[in-house]
């Protein structure tokens, strides 16, 4: 597939570290699929998508520094949308997400609302200036946040928070966010594998699933075509949560 030229129409920030871009292109996505984002000179990186036209960039190194000095009517190339996204079922649902793992599932929360799904959403954050999309998820529904200094809501990482939730009430759980905090809410969570969701994010190179940069041990689940999302079930027994690799192939805890 190849990258489409999308021209920047808006640029908003949501946090010192976080961006969002609309383009002139719908995107069409399914909730949890991703883009291939080619920032020309630089890197193609993979990007979830936040909204219909757009994408949110947190600035982590060189290909998103390029993309924050960017302005209004530059352009990027766009591959995708790619993989597989969310699954929606059920009557009623919880979103957990973490720092920016949060953008993926305000689509997805917004997708179930319209269908007349009850949503129920708790976010972690580093602090309550991490916080994004606050008030998307509390228009479709009731919001619990947590902070790991408590500057905002319940103290603790988004552990704390599903302590004064019921995972058992919900039909489906929709995960986004760092590994080892969706890792601990499938432990948190016995006998409910097949009802819960996880946006997997990993090192891609390819987008295409011939690399095998993002590979999942042992199984060899290719997180950029069999996933992002993966359901918990295929992940229990593997090296999800613990470690992953970067560009030169070597272990990341």
């Amino acid at each position: 597939m190849r990258s489409k030229n999308a021209d920047i129409v808006e640029i908003v920030e949501e946090t010192p570290t976080v961006r969002t871009l609309r383009f002139d292109l719908a995107l069409d996505p399914v909730p949890g699929q991703y883009l291939m984002v080619w920032v020309r000179g630089i890197d193609e990186i993979p990007m979830s998508i936040s909204y219909r036209n757009g994408i949110s960039v947190q600035l982590v190194g060189e290909a998103t520094r390029a993309i924050f000095d960017l302005e209004v009517g530059d352009s990027l190339g766009l591959r995708g949308p790619l993989g597989n996204g969310f699954s929606l079922s059920g009557d009623r649902i919880l979103l957990v997400g973490g720092g920016v793992g949060a953008a993926p599932l305000a689509l997805l929360g917004e997708a179930a609302s319209k269908k007349g799904i009850e949503v129920s959403t708790l976010l972690g954050f580093r602090c309550c200036d991490d916080l994004i999309f606050r008030e998307r998820f509390e228009r479709i529904g009731d919001l619990v946040i947590t902070t790991d200094d408590g500057s905002e809501g319940i103290s603790g990482r988004a552990s704390a928070g599903l302590e004064r939730l019921d995972p058992q009430e919900f039909d489906q759980i929709y995960l986004c966010g760092p590994e080892p905090m969706m890792a601990d809410v499938i432990r948190r969570c016995p006998g409910m594998e097949t009802k819960i969701q996880a946006s997997i994010d990993r090192y891609f190179k390819c987008g295409m699933g011939i690399c095998g940069s993002c590979c999942i041990d042992p199984t060899g689940i290719r997180v950029c075509v069999e996933g992002p999302v993966i359901r918990a079930e295929r992940l229990v027994g593997t090296e999800f949560g613990r470690y992953k690799r970067g560009p030169s192939g070597l272990k990341k805890v």
